[in-house]
């Protein structure tokens, strides 16, 4: 469902205008061509919906999907990927009057997730609303919705029969239809 979840975002923000050049997508990527997938190349995000996953560029996957390349990539540093990875990877080069919509989706605990200037902020995790509570400032350009507060979890919904899995997390599903309107 978190892979469903990215790829249908990325989906949105390209059907709003932003290009490729100023997207970077971080995904495990393994439940696409998972043996365990019955519908082989194929991820949807709601029931009946449209496969979400043709066209999504992977531009982290697997083992590259860590807490440093993540805060490398929020920070611009494209030297701290290249030693982390051994390779060129994109990264986000946001100046002072650029704004950062950030869509993080994964699991989470209490007290668990880094920043630039003015930045929106959707986090789907259980116990997400723990990442900002009592930290985020007010005198900074940062807003930040949870699918949750601190002290619950986030829900998992439209689950599928045939795939024998949820295909999104509420909270995510919900803006997204919103913004597919």
């Amino acid at each position: 469902m978190f892979q469903a979840d990215i790829c249908h975002a990325y989906h949105i923000v390209r059907d709003h205008g932003i290009p490729d050049e100023r997207i970077v997508v971080m995904m495990y990527d393994d439940i696409a061509n998972s043996p365990d997938n019955p519908f082989p190349g194929n991820i949807i995000n709601k029931p009946d919906g449209p496969n979400v996953y043709p066209g999504v560029p992977k531009d982290y996957t697997g083992s590259d999907v860590t807490p440093e390349v993540f805060l490398h990539v929020l920070t611009g540093n494209s030297e701290g990927i290249k030693k982390l990875l051994g390779r060129e990877g994109k990264v986000i080069k946001s100046g002072p009057e650029d704004r950062v919509f950030v869509n993080f989706v994964d699991h989470g605990a209490p007290g668990m997730l880094g920043f630039p200037d003015s930045m929106l902020f959707y986090v789907e995790a259980c116990e997400s609303g723990s990442m900002f509570e009592d930290i985020l400032e007010s005198n900074i350009n940062v807003f930040a919705t949870t699918a949750a507060n601190s002290v619950e979890s986030s829900w998992a919904c439209y689950h599928d029969g045939a795939r024998d899995t949820y295909l999104g997390d509420l909270y995510s599903v919900m803006w997204m239809e919103d913004s597919d309107k």
